[in-house]
């Protein structure tokens, strides 16, 4: 995947994923319709692709009026991969062509593989992720909005145990897809589908929108290191 092919799918994908959590404001009360309604807007300019840079530089003054009316990101680590999407990619039109621009881009490829590793490591180090306990209370007793016919589940220790492992395993081992580009496309696959089943059973729909939206980086980076982007 080359560079400016990389970029511009960044683009789409990011602002589907706007337009998607602004849509949930649109329809409120108070200010959020006005501070949420500009969003929108400068995300259909950004899928248009005219004068992207600029559109790109709206949306991260108009990300610091969202930082101040909510005291930071409210809904925690979708929006912050919002924001490290947007500033990446408005740093990568903004600075000169070439390894500047190529760098700022590549740090959020970087930023995406820890995002994974570290949650990984954070969760293999806790015992009760390793029994399979964490996953267990997750379906007994969590406040995400799971279905009741699934929190029989929670009935079922060892296919929680199982599953638990897998996603520790999936997310430690996940830099070592980079070997490969088929492995990382398989590992993406992978990635989301685990995002999208979270979307499913616990309503996590912005996780899915916004790791998605950063994974054209990945392709890049994994293609610039081994020489073919």
């Amino acid at each position: 995947m080359t560079f400016e092919c990389a970029l511009r799918a960044t683009e789409i994908l990011l602002a589907l994923a706007f337009l998607q959590q602004s849509a949930e404001h649109l329809t409120g009360t108070h200010t959020a319709p006005l501070l949420f309604l500009p969003r929108a807007m400068l995300s259909i300019a950004l899928i248009s692709g005219w004068y992207s840079s600029w559109v790109l530089l709206a949306l991260c003054i108009h990300s610091v009026l969202i930082l101040h009316r909510f005291q930071g990101p409210y809904n925690g680590g979708s929006d912050r991969m919002g924001l490290l999407i947007l500033y990446c990619l408005c740093l990568s039109r903004w600075l000169p062509d070439g390894l500047l621009a190529q760098a700022a881009f590549g740090y959020l490829g970087i930023q995406v593989i820890l995002s994974y590793f570290i949650s990984g490591q954070v969760k293999i180090v806790n015992p009760e992720w390793r029994s399979g306990r964490a996953l267990s209370d997750v379906f007994s007793f969590s406040a995400y909005p799971v279905a009741e016919n699934l929190r029989g589940l929670a009935q079922f220790p060892r296919l929680l145990w199982g599953a638990s492992w897998a996603v520790m395993l999936f997310e430690v081992l996940f830099p070592l897809s980079f070997l490969n580009e088929t492995l990382l496309i398989a590992a993406l696959f992978i990635a989301a589908t685990f995002h999208l089943a979270n979307a499913w059973l616990f309503g996590l729909n912005r996780f899915l929108w916004f790791w998605i939206a950063a994974y054209p980086s990945l392709l890049w980076l994994q293609s610039r290191l081994i020489g073919t982007g």
